[in-house]
């Protein structure tokens, strides 16, 4: 014989509790002073972090946000500095620069400058570096003496560097006449000045690149490379297969700081060229047209704007692309 089959109905009947639905939870005392202490904690956390980061936040917003907001406006207008009205042009700024012959001419100053100036100071800090990582006497002293032209003042700087390179009395004319040579017109040609500029900016921020490389060195692995030198490898293969690649951090970390720095470039070229006659980068034809003979402001904060879009595009395309290949410990 079989058991005859009860069906279950999946409903409840019509007077009867319904026990399918799950019980609401039972608010216990204990939980809730817990829940209540809880609150108190992550509202006084917050309050906390309000008095640390409100103070900073509204310096950054005040002297850096707000200025950046203002200037994107002013760069809308047709408008000369120490006039009392302007007029607003929407983007006409921006026409102005790309269609003249400004941007060809700023642009790719502030490339080559750019470029030459970055690969310069990593590589030859890199070789600088390798050379100060060596065990022998005088080191210190070396290291102090290549890090210091980065410490000074870039008008000190331009200022000497400026009568090493004056094509009449300066030490480079100087020993160039005792060779029976003549001396380059530095300031007067405008492709040498660009030279001149660039060398002087690599000699002054070599040494922050060669400290900075220092300090990977440094912390890189030691039983790494005994083990290479213990496979046979040389010096040669061990920096190329070992020792550069674990200082792809240092090398991104240089990368993005010497190319801000580069592009932001004032100092040297307002002291070496003041008219900016082949040196003018984009940040140098800002202060030109503001400050300058044409008193442009509004052109001025265009070109500024300009350089802000492409600090921020750079910034991006490293973070995003470059750091790819960085190998991290």
């Amino acid at each position: 014989m079989t058991a005859p089959l009860i069906h279950k109905s999946s409903t409840a009947p019509a007077d009867g509790p319904d026990t399918s639905a799950p019980a609401p939870p039972v608010a216990t005392p204990g939980r809730n002073r817990e829940r209540r202490r809880w609150s108190g904690r992550s509202r006084k956390d917050f309050v906390v972090f309000l008095a640390m980061a409100l103070p900073n936040l509204v310096l950054i917003g005040t002297f850096t946000y707000w200025p950046l907001i203002n200037n994107i406006y002013y760069s809308t207008l047709d408008w000369t500095l120490g006039s009392a009205s302007a007029t607003v042009v929407g983007l006409q700024n921006y026409v102005t620069f790309f269609t003249g012959e400004d941007a060809s001419k700023v642009l790719g100053t502030t490339a080559v400058f750019t470029l030459v100036t970055v690969g310069g100071s990593m590589v030859l800090g890199l070789l600088v570096a390798l050379a100060l990582n060596a065990k022998v006497r005088g080191t210190t002293l070396a290291r102090s003496a290549v890090f210091a032209p980065y410490v000074l003042s870039g008008v000190g700087v331009g200022l000497v560097w400026l009568f090493i390179f004056d094509p009449g009395y300066g030490v480079l004319a100087w020993i160039l006449r005792g060779l029976g040579q003549q001396s380059p017109q530095w300031i007067n040609d405008p492709q040498l000045s660009l030279v001149m500029v660039i060398i002087v900016y690599v000699w002054k921020n070599l040494g922050y690149c060669a400290v900075v490389y220092l300090a990977g060195l440094q912390s890189l692995p030691r039983d790494v490379m005994e083990a290479a030198a213990l496979d046979g490898a040389n010096g040669i293969r061990r920096f190329l297969s070992i020792s550069l690649p674990l200082l792809s951090p240092t090398t991104f970390f240089l990368l993005i700081t010497t190319m801000l720095s580069s592009l932001q470039a004032f100092d040297l070229i307002r002291i070496m060229t003041p008219l900016g006659n082949g040196t003018s980068t984009l940040i140098y034809e800002a202060y030109l047209q503001a400050f300058g003979a044409y008193n442009r402001a509004g052109y001025s904060a265009a070109i500024s704007v300009i350089l802000f879009a492409i600090l921020l595009i750079i910034t991006v395309l490293q973070l995003r692309f470059v750091e790819r290949k960085v190998h991290y410990s």
